[in-house]
């Protein structure tokens, strides 16, 4: 099938299609659907990462958002169990310019469209993706349904109101609905080839405590590889909650949703982990929460900064790191309080992408330094963060 043109608004249906994007402002796009049926309503945003299309659909921060793949061939090298960041909460659906194709990789378990069946996600190709992201980057990230029938019926009247019902992110505190609800150890260590996760006793390490936003299940590796025992405790845990496991750190996690929304009872926790000195590192949604509990205030960006080849400058020596991201918002540098310097910006459009406390063990980066997918430059974050505990 012909790609859709992103141009045109018709709810004319192309012979063969079982697959539309709905977006709130009329217009349809026709496609082929694949992977679970169904309809999702959200913001569909892009990702310029060639390759982890499964880590990326895993990942949490990714609650309430459609994603447009700009590389084509999404779906080569199949699916398996060990590539996913979490097990549920990821994206709501993609799409991509080619039908996925027949995996060809020895990892591979099953192809992308069974394992998005049965994670409930929906695929819709015979995109033009060149054109929906051009929209995107000039008017902005649109709210919008993605649908998938195999017979190919469709109630647009129905999932036009959809689309336009739906709210948007700006207000919408989703880390509830992401984080894991009980508090446990974390033990899995960095993978290898032929040998899987590696288990970590935990031993005398440095105990970190990490609020879970949201967050990638490779955030908590890096943590156990730089040399921490690790226990996660939910979005929602209390002061209280987070000192009783005695935490020589604590890290504030990635997580999808309004900053500002979440931070109604995540920022009183950070505001009283600084009071008492104890070491905090956040990433993502936890580096907003940082900058709010400072001060500062956070902005919901134009189109976001989604993919795995983002240069991100250092302030103190003016090195260049090449990191993965996944936000819609950022920390307005413009609001930084005075004892809170920008360590981190962004070399596309200048945004912030880091802070530290003046006088204190407390630093947070917008960027993602765990990779999954993406270059791993930045793994010293963890470093010094473990290597800074007592």
């Amino acid at each position: 099938m012909a790609p859709a043109n992103p141009s045109v608004a018709s709810k004319t249906q192309p012979s063969g299609a079982t697959g539309v994007l709905v977006l709130a402002d009329g217009t349809i796009l026709w496609g082929i659907g694949y992977g679970a049926a169904g309809a999702g309503v959200g913001e569909i945003c892009f990702n310029t990462s060639m390759t982890g299309y499964q880590e990326i659909l895993t990942d949490p921060s990714y609650a309430g958002q459609i994603i447009t793949f700009t590389f084509p061939h999404i779906g080569n090298v199949g699916a398996n169990p060990e590539d996913m960041e979490r097990g549920v909460h990821g994206a709501l659906g993609c799409i991509t310019r080619e039908l996925p194709t027949q995996p060809s990789n020895f990892r591979s378990v099953q192809t992308l469209p069974e394992w998005m069946a049965e994670q409930g996600v929906i695929g819709l190709a015979g995109i033009d993706t060149r054109a929906l992201t051009r929209r995107i980057r000039d008017a902005g990230a649109p709210n919008g349904v993605i649908a998938h029938s195999p017979d190919g019926k469709f109630d647009i009247d129905e999932l036009l109101a959809m689309a336009r019902g739906w709210a948007g992110l700006e207000g919408m505190d989703l880390a509830k609905d992401v984080s894991r609800t009980d508090t446990g150890d974390w033990t899995g260590g960095a993978w290898t080839l032929g040998h899987g996760y590696a288990t970590e006793d935990g031993g005398e390490r440095p105990h970190v405590v990490a609020i879970d936003y949201g967050a990638k299940d490779n955030i908590f590796r890096n943590l156990v590889k730089a040399g921490a025992r690790v226990t996660v405790v939910p979005a929602t845990a209390s002061l209280d909650e987070v000192l009783s496991h005695k935490p020589d750190g604590v890290f504030l996690s990635n997580g999808p949703g309004d900053p500002a929304a979440t931070g109604d009872y995540a920022v009183p926790v950070i505001r009283g982990l600084l009071t008492r000195d104890i070491p905090l590192f956040g990433i993502c949604l936890g580096h907003q929460m940082l900058g709010i509990a400072v001060g500062a205030k956070t902005i919901k960006m134009h189109q976001g900064h989604r993919g795995a080849n983002h240069p991100v400058q250092r302030a103190e020596d003016g090195v260049v790191e090449i990191t993965s991201m996944n936000h819609g918002f950022a920390v307005d540098a413009a609001t930084l309080p005075a004892g809170v310097v920008e360590t981190h910006k962004s070399l596309f459009d200048g945004s912030n992408c880091g802070i530290a406390i003046t006088g204190k063990n407390a630093f947070s980066v917008q960027y993602h330094p765990e990779a999954s997918p993406g270059p791993q430059d930045s793994f010293y974050l963890f470093e010094k963060f473990v290597g800074g505990l007592k």
